[in-house]
């Protein structure tokens, strides 16, 4: 969401209260014996750099949103706003509540090198009025070469993967209201409902994404992270220590972006999994929370992607 917001508040002193109430990972595993120490060397599904790649991204694969204030709004939250992500670190795209999420990749493979391999661009903000909207990131290597992101995806396990309050296969399904500006009713696999709700801001749009295949109701899956608002004359949401996309933790001010280690991979069991290279990332929104008729949802935004080896 507009973080722009936090400093209408601030000036305002209005006193806000709010309430909280990943696609699937896939079970899967690539074929053994493609380890970290394992040279690139011989193995034809690595897409090797070359002096003329980029470090950014070079292609969208993906862009399905959950609800959102900005969802079908041109400027934030539509395929185009996805596609100018290509090449950039300036533009930016919403992926709307819990589990609305976007697959990129590079022209060639992300090698899992020493330290951190993949950088992600959102825009939190911190450090006093800290305001982030925490991404889950996946990878996925193209084992099959065909090109496309259907092979086995990994959860790169963040700080809060093991934490108490995470939720794991948590799956939330949103109802198309099939109004504008009209709040979107939700209800989850733990037995809890609620809504995206509507705001003044965005009157003319229908929160429900257009790109849904279907346009009654859609369901995410996935990983769910725990709450971090923080009421009070100023909402806050807190960052995480380390591994989520647009997250105010302490290496955001310096680099401008998380760094992200393929190391952290690991399957729906919770598995480390060893990859020596991925294709493609994922990135959805990890929480399911509102912060009021002012801020909105909680909606992990992309600004781009780089590859730091290069």
């Amino acid at each position: 969401m507009r973080k722009s917001y936090l400093t209408f508040i601030a000036l305002a002193g209005t006193v806000l209260f709010a309430a909280c109430s990943k696609e699937n990972l896939v079970d899967n595993s690539i074929p053994a014996g493609k380890g970290l120490a394992a040279s690139l060397a011989g193995d034809a599904s690595v897409r090797a750099a070359t002096l003329v790649s980029s470090p950014l991204i070079s292609k969208i694969y993906a862009y399905q949103p959950a609800a959102g204030q900005f969802i079908n709004e041109t400027a934030l939250g539509s395929p185009a706003a996805a596609q100018a992500l290509i090449g950039s670190t300036s533009n930016m795209v919403s992926l709307g509540g819990f589990g609305g999420y976007i697959i990129f990749g590079f022209d060639h493979s992300v090698v899992n090198g020493t330290g951190a391999d993949l950088g992600i661009y959102g825009n939190p903000l911190g450090p006093t009025y800290q305001w982030s909207e925490p991404g889950v990131v996946m990878v996925s290597k193209d084992v099959n070469g065909n090109g496309q992101p259907d092979d086995a995806w990994y959860e790169l396990a963040g700080s809060q993967y093991n934490a108490a309050g995470t939720i794991k296969n948590y799956r939330i399904t949103y109802y198309n209201p099939h109004a504008a500006g009209t709040s979107v009713l939700w209800k989850d696999n733990q037995g809890a409902s609620g809504y995206v709700v509507a705001n003044t801001y965005h009157t003319a749009n229908n929160y429900y994404p257009a790109t849904a295949p279907n346009q009654d109701s859609v369901s995410f899956t996935g990983t769910k992270l725990v709450n971090t608002l923080q009421p009070g004359a100023i909402i806050t949401n807190l960052a995480f220590a380390w591994g989520y996309s647009d997250s105010y933790s302490s290496e955001y001010p310096t680099l401008g972006y998380n760094t992200f280690d393929i190391a952290w991979a690991v399957n729906s069991s919770g598995q480390s999994v060893n990859l020596n290279a991925i294709d493609f990332v994922k990135v959805y929104t990890g929480q399911n929370c509102n912060a009021g008729t002012m801020l909105g949802e909680i909606s992990t935004e992309v600004k781009g992607a780089r590859d730091l080896h290069l």
